[in-house]
């Protein structure tokens, strides 16, 4: 059944089903949907606010111009997701553990976020935006960051013979990030 412009909150959330449910316009605040299932679920033009969204179950969970601001999502596979459409941005959110093995989410913005051992092999992040994002630990292989915006992302390591970075952005800062792999010292 689609439910569009309504707002949920944390006692709403509880007694929600996910499963194969549609949303459009709607606006979840301060809702504990950690290991939730949203399988097949559809999610439109929605606001996630404060919500802790840690290890849900997204196989094949749409994510359509979906904003999460402010949410804590460990542990994510948004590899499971459909492909189809997948757009989303992240606003102060804690990322750590997740995964966006092989998809392709060009223009992404991902602002004041942590992303902290999470999997980007084999995707597409064309242009996106990694605005004070910090990256320790994650996972950049054949990964595509043309014109991508890194240059106030810190604690990231990349290969720039195993990703594609033409005309991706870097500050001076974050050059010990780009040679880490040979083990040079670089001093200010």
């Amino acid at each position: 059944m689609l439910k569009e412009n309504m707002h949920f909150s944390a006692a709403d959330c509880m007694r929600l089903q996910f499963v194969e449910e549609e949303f459009e316009n709607c606006t979840f605040n301060q809702c504990d949907l950690s290991n939730k299932d949203f399988s097949s679920a559809s999610f439109i033009d929605c606001t996630f606010n404060s919500c802790n969204l840690s290890l849900i179950n997204l196989s094949n969970t749409t994510f359509r111009d979906v904003q999460f601001i402010g949410c804590k999502m460990l542990g994510l596979m948004f590899n499971d997701c459909s492909k189809f459409g997948l757009a989303f941005s992240f606003d102060n959110c804690t990322l750590n553990h997740s995964s966006f093995y092989k998809t392709k989410i060009r223009k992404t913005i991902f602002k004041h976020t942590q992303l902290q051992e999470t999997d980007f092999t084999d995707c597409d992040l064309s242009t996106c935006v990694f605005t004070d994002c910090d990256l320790l630990n994650a996972k950049f292989e054949n990964t595509i960051l043309e014109k991508a915006d890194l240059r106030t992302a810190y604690n990231y390591s990349l290969d720039p013979e195993l990703n594609k970075i033409k005309q991706a952005k870097f500050s001076v800062h974050g050059i010990a990030g780009l040679l880490h792999k040979y083990n040079i010292i670089i001093e200010q």
